[in-house]
């Protein structure tokens, strides 16, 4: 007959038991937020509205100033629309219109402007876990992804929250897209940009992004990489291949924070 008294070895064994069924729940149910979500928290989506309002302002005055290049280069108001409708991408459209601007062809603008671009590769890949659905999905979602949005949506523990990154994203297209729009079909009444002090725009946009990523030393590795990378490769290749190599330094960093201790 067992004994149904207390007994101290016995109930440390259960309690190590017990904790070892927690930890193993823990693991195989990782936290909610580390599931990609398949539908879109409308709370989220309206706090990523009102922290991209900020950035769509700024990516309005911006895109007035395109609009208006691009039309004084040569572009008819509508393909000048219709790149921003579908490039959303200010430092390549920028990159695009001034080589058609200074004589070069259609082909190199394409190049520039893809090279200009290489560094949403670093960033997608770090994205894509916390897309929802398959690759085809996955591609789709990832056309929100902007500087300030997707900086603006990240967690400390690495992840993305996809509804604030939609939200943030969605106000700013709508101010790319109406600015474009102005500058475009009123390039000439409004004359040269410049005196405005648009062209002052551009570089505080991102500015304030990275100041935002210097908080943590990780950022500030990365960035200083990054910087030392591009500065190194701007007098020796074209231009738009210091940004890609340059974007290596993110790589380093993504791999950095998926070794350190859990």
């Amino acid at each position: 007959m067992r004994s149904s008294a207390w007994h101290p070895a016995r109930d440390a064994a259960r309690r190590r038991e017990d904790d070892r069924l927690i930890h193993q729940d823990t693991d195989t149910h990782p936290p909610e937020h580390a599931r990609p979500a398949t539908t879109i928290d409308r709370a989220t989506f309206r706090t990523g509205l009102r922290a991209g309002a900020p950035f769509a302002a700024a990516s309005f005055l911006l895109s007035v100033s395109l609009g208006a290049l691009a039309v004084d280069t040569g572009f008819p108001a509508v393909a000048a629309i219709v790149m921003s409708a579908i490039v959303f991408a200010g430092s390549a459209q920028f990159a695009a219109v001034s080589i058609v601007a200074a004589g070069g062809g259609l082909g190199s603008a394409v190049v520039a402007a893809v090279l200009v671009n290489s560094r949403f590769l670093p960033m997608g890949i770090a994205l894509g876990p916390s897309l929802a659905g398959g690759p085809v999905r996955r591609g789709l979602e990832g056309q929100a992804v902007v500087d300030a949005s997707w900086a603006m949506a990240a967690r400390p523990d690495g992840t993305f929250d996809r509804s604030f990154l939609f939200g943030s994203t969605a106000i700013q297209y709508v101010a790319w897209l109406l600015g474009t729009a102005l500058g475009a079909l009123s390039g000439g009444a409004l004359g040269d940009t410049d005196r405005f002090g648009l062209d002052a725009v551009y570089p505080t946009f991102f500015l304030v992004l990275l100041i935002h990523e210097l908080r943590s030393g990780r950022g500030r590795g990365v960035a200083a990489g990054g910087a030392l990378i591009a500065l190194a490769l701007i007098p020796i290749t074209p231009p738009g291949a210091p940004v890609l190599a340059a974007s290596l330094a993110a790589l380093i960093g993504l791999r950095t924070r998926g070794d350190a201790p859990r």
